[in-house]
C-alpha cells in the first residue's frame, strides 16, 4: 500500500487568485479537467454514532474514510472511493460503480456486494455490515487541479463547497445543497517521495500554516 504526502491549508481570497497564475506557470492543468476546472459531487458515509466525523475532530493519526463520487454531473462514470490517512500520509484506493450498484448502495440493498469479485467493494461492505457505516451527507465542490511530473505532485485549489444537509440522493441533480459559511478555498498539495524546490517555493508550504480542514466535517455542521 502506497501512501503519498498531503497537505492542506485554508487561503484567503486573494492567496487564490495570485496561487492560480503561479501554478499556471509552473504546473500543467489535470488533462480531464474541463477549462481548467472540474465539479465534484461526493456523498460520504458514517455511522450511527459518527465515527469518521468523531475522528477527524478529535484529530485521530490513523482513519478511515468512505465515499461515493461523480465528476461534472456525469453520472456515467461514479467511483468507490476509500481514504486511509496516516497523519500527514494519505492513501485512496477506488473502484468503478455502476448507476444501478450506486442506487442500491444508498438505499441499503446491498447484499449483492457480498457476491463481488472486486476487494474494495467486498471491504466497503464489511463496513457497511459491520460498523453500520450509512450516507450521510452530500458534499458538492469546484475543483482546479495542477500536475507536476517530477515527485509526482498535484496540486488542487478546492472552493465553492456546498452542504447537502444531511441529502442522500445524490444522484439527482435537484437535490438541494447550500453554501457553508464562512465559504473557505483550500489548497492541497500531494506528492510522492519528494516535492520539488519550484513547487515548494510557488505555494511556500513553510510559510504557511497547514491544517485539518474537512469538507465532510464542515458540512456535518449543519446537520
Amino acid at each position: 500500500m502506497k501512501y503519498r504526502h498531503e497537505v492542506k491549508c485554508e487561503i484567503s481570497e486573494s492567496d487564490f487568485y495570485v496561487l492560480r497564475q503561479r501554478l499556471r506557470a509552473v504546473m500543467h492543468p489535470d488533462p480531464y479537467a474541463r477549462d481548467g476546472v472540474y465539479k465534484i459531487r461526493s456523498l460520504y458515509f458514517d455511522t450511527l454514532e459518527d465515527k469518521a466525523l468523531r475522528e477527524k475532530l478529535d484529530g485521530v493519526a490513523i482513519r478511515e474514510k468512505w465515499r461515493i463520487r461523480y465528476y461534472n454531473t456525469d453520472t456515467s462514470v461514479i467511483k468507490l472511493e476509500r481514504k486511509l490517512k496516516d497523519n500527514s500520509l494519505g492513501n485512496k484506493q477506488s473502484t468503478r460503480l455502476t448507476r444501478e450498484q450506486a442506487e442500491k448502495i444508498v438505499s441499503g440493498d446491498i447484499d449483492w456486494m457480498a457476491k463481488s469479485e472486486d476487494g474494495i467493494i467486498l471491504v466497503f461492505y464489511s463496513r457497511l455490515k459491520g460498523e453500520g457505516l450509512r450516507p450521510r451527507t452530500i458534499v458538492d465542490y469546484t475543483r482546479e487541479p495542477f500536475v507536476f511530473s517530477a515527485g509526482n505532485v498535484r496540486v488542487t485549489l478546492d472552493y465553492g463547497i456546498r452542504t447537502g444537509l444531511g441529502g442522500t440522493d445524490f444522484l439527482s441533480p435537484d437535490c438541494p445543497t447550500v453554501p457553508i459559511s464562512p465559504s473557505p478555498i483550500i489548497m492541497e498539495v500531494k506528492w510522492d517521495e519528494f516535492l520539488p524546490d519550484i513547487i515548494r517555493d510557488v505555494v511556500q508550504l513553510d510559510s504557511r500554516r497547514s491544517g485539518a480542514f474537512s469538507k465532510y466535517a464542515s458540512s456535518r455542521m449543519y446537520d
